[in-house]
Protein backbone atom coordinates (compact mmCIF):
# COMPACT_ATOMS: atom_id res chain seq x y z
CA UNK A 1 0.00 0.00 0.00
CA UNK A 2 1.11 3.05 -1.04
CA UNK A 3 2.34 6.12 1.99
CA UNK A 4 0.17 8.68 2.52
CA UNK A 5 1.09 12.35 0.51
CA UNK A 6 1.92 13.51 4.13
CA UNK A 7 4.15 10.15 5.48
CA UNK A 8 5.50 10.31 1.97
CA UNK A 9 6.32 14.10 2.40
CA UNK A 10 8.08 13.38 5.84
CA UNK A 11 5.17 14.19 8.60
CA UNK A 12 4.72 16.79 10.29
CA UNK A 13 8.21 18.40 10.29
CA UNK A 14 8.14 18.34 6.76
CA UNK A 15 4.84 20.31 6.62
CA UNK A 16 5.88 22.78 8.99
CA UNK A 17 9.14 23.69 6.91
CA UNK A 18 6.63 23.95 3.71
CA UNK A 19 4.68 25.85 5.05
CA UNK A 20 7.23 28.48 6.58
CA UNK A 21 9.44 28.24 3.18
CA UNK A 22 5.86 28.73 1.47
CA UNK A 23 5.57 32.27 3.91
CA UNK A 24 8.71 33.42 3.11
CA UNK A 25 7.85 33.33 -0.91
CA UNK A 26 4.42 34.48 -0.38
CA UNK A 27 6.29 37.71 1.70
CA UNK A 28 9.00 38.62 -0.50
CA UNK A 29 6.17 38.61 -3.55
CA UNK A 30 5.30 42.22 -4.75
CA UNK A 31 1.38 41.05 -4.79
CA UNK A 32 1.50 38.39 -2.57
CA UNK A 33 3.42 40.47 0.61
CA UNK A 34 0.26 42.90 1.79
CA UNK A 35 -2.25 39.88 2.43
CA UNK A 36 0.55 37.85 4.23
CA UNK A 37 2.42 40.55 6.34
CA UNK A 38 -1.27 42.12 7.64
CA UNK A 39 -1.32 42.86 11.05
CA UNK A 40 -4.09 40.60 12.79
CA UNK A 41 -2.75 37.70 12.02
CA UNK A 42 -2.84 34.97 14.57
CA UNK A 43 0.70 34.89 16.25
CA UNK A 44 1.15 31.29 15.09
CA UNK A 45 -0.13 31.54 11.83
CA UNK A 46 2.51 30.28 10.17
CA UNK A 47 2.78 26.65 12.24
CA UNK A 48 -0.74 26.40 12.38
CA UNK A 49 -0.86 26.44 8.33
CA UNK A 50 1.86 23.83 8.26
CA UNK A 51 -0.83 21.69 10.65
CA UNK A 52 -3.67 22.43 8.24
CA UNK A 53 -1.81 21.15 4.95
CA UNK A 54 -0.80 18.28 7.00
CA UNK A 55 -4.16 17.00 8.13
CA UNK A 56 -5.72 17.77 4.77
CA UNK A 57 -2.97 15.50 2.92
CA UNK A 58 -3.14 12.40 5.06
CA UNK A 59 -1.81 12.91 9.16
CA UNK A 60 -3.04 13.28 12.15
CA UNK A 61 -6.12 15.97 13.07
CA UNK A 62 -3.87 17.92 14.93
CA UNK A 63 -5.31 21.08 13.32
CA UNK A 64 -8.60 20.08 13.82
CA UNK A 65 -8.13 19.16 17.48
CA UNK A 66 -5.32 21.72 18.35
CA UNK A 67 -6.16 24.89 17.02
CA UNK A 68 -10.10 24.18 16.97
CA UNK A 69 -10.14 24.93 13.41
CA UNK A 70 -12.56 22.92 10.41
CA UNK A 71 -12.45 23.91 6.81
CA UNK A 72 -15.20 26.49 7.38
CA UNK A 73 -13.06 28.27 9.79
CA UNK A 74 -10.06 28.35 7.48
CA UNK A 75 -12.27 30.11 4.63
CA UNK A 76 -13.92 32.23 6.83
CA UNK A 77 -10.42 33.90 7.05
CA UNK A 78 -10.09 33.92 3.72
CA UNK A 79 -12.85 34.76 2.82
CA UNK A 80 -14.60 37.98 0.66
CA UNK A 81 -11.98 40.03 -0.23
CA UNK A 82 -13.32 41.05 -2.95
CA UNK A 83 -12.70 39.59 -6.94
CA UNK A 84 -9.42 40.41 -8.63
CA UNK A 85 -7.92 37.45 -6.39
CA UNK A 86 -7.71 34.69 -9.25
CA UNK A 87 -3.89 36.36 -10.30
CA UNK A 88 -2.96 35.96 -6.18
CA UNK A 89 -4.55 32.88 -6.61
CA UNK A 90 -2.02 31.87 -8.94
CA UNK A 91 0.38 33.30 -7.79
CA UNK A 92 0.41 31.67 -4.54
CA UNK A 93 0.18 28.23 -6.41
CA UNK A 94 3.90 28.98 -7.90
CA UNK A 95 5.16 30.27 -4.39
CA UNK A 96 3.44 26.62 -2.97
CA UNK A 97 5.17 24.37 -5.73
CA UNK A 98 8.50 26.28 -5.49
CA UNK A 99 8.57 26.30 -1.42
CA UNK A 100 8.83 22.30 -2.08
CA UNK A 101 11.87 22.66 -3.05
CA UNK A 102 12.91 24.86 -0.31
CA UNK A 103 11.31 22.79 2.52
CA UNK A 104 13.50 19.61 0.92
CA UNK A 105 10.38 18.03 0.00
CA UNK A 106 10.60 14.77 -2.21
CA UNK A 107 11.15 15.83 -5.84
CA UNK A 108 9.08 13.01 -7.14
CA UNK A 109 7.25 13.43 -9.99
CA UNK A 110 3.68 11.99 -8.96
CA UNK A 111 4.30 13.56 -5.20
CA UNK A 112 4.87 16.96 -6.90
CA UNK A 113 1.85 16.42 -9.17
CA UNK A 114 -0.51 15.73 -6.45
CA UNK A 115 0.70 18.25 -4.28
CA UNK A 116 0.28 21.17 -7.17
CA UNK A 117 -3.44 19.59 -8.03
CA UNK A 118 -3.98 19.90 -4.43
CA UNK A 119 -3.14 23.30 -4.03
CA UNK A 120 -4.77 24.03 -7.24
CA UNK A 121 -7.97 22.55 -5.89
CA UNK A 122 -7.78 24.24 -2.87
CA UNK A 123 -7.11 28.13 -4.11
CA UNK A 124 -10.62 27.06 -6.71
CA UNK A 125 -12.19 26.40 -3.84
CA UNK A 126 -11.16 29.52 -1.82
CA UNK A 127 -11.49 31.56 -5.09
CA UNK A 128 -16.09 30.35 -4.58
CA UNK A 129 -15.66 32.59 -1.51
CA UNK A 130 -13.95 35.65 -2.31
CA UNK A 131 -16.88 38.09 -3.30
CA UNK A 132 -17.49 40.08 -0.73
CA UNK A 133 -20.06 39.77 1.26
CA UNK A 134 -19.44 35.58 0.88
CA UNK A 135 -21.08 33.29 3.00
CA UNK A 136 -19.02 30.55 4.22
CA UNK A 137 -21.55 27.57 5.27
CA UNK A 138 -20.94 26.02 9.03
CA UNK A 139 -19.13 22.83 10.04
CA UNK A 140 -17.85 21.82 6.58
CA UNK A 141 -15.22 18.93 7.68
CA UNK A 142 -11.61 19.33 6.61
CA UNK A 143 -11.24 18.25 3.20
CA UNK A 144 -9.04 14.90 2.86
CA UNK A 145 -6.53 14.64 -0.52
CA UNK A 146 -4.68 12.03 -1.27
CA UNK A 147 -2.34 10.88 -4.71
CA UNK A 148 -5.67 10.80 -6.77
CA UNK A 149 -6.69 14.28 -5.65
CA UNK A 150 -9.76 14.80 -2.99
CA UNK A 151 -11.31 11.79 -0.90
CA UNK A 152 -13.75 13.79 0.30
CA UNK A 153 -14.52 17.24 2.20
Amino acid sequence: MRPSLYEFAGGEAAFLSLARAHHVRCVADPLLSHPFSHPGQHPEHVDRLGLYWAEVLGGPPRYSRDCGGDQSSMLVLHAGHGEGMVELGQIFVQCFVAALDDAGLPDDPEFRAAMRAYMEWSVADLDTYNPEGSTVPEGLGMPRWDWDGLVRA
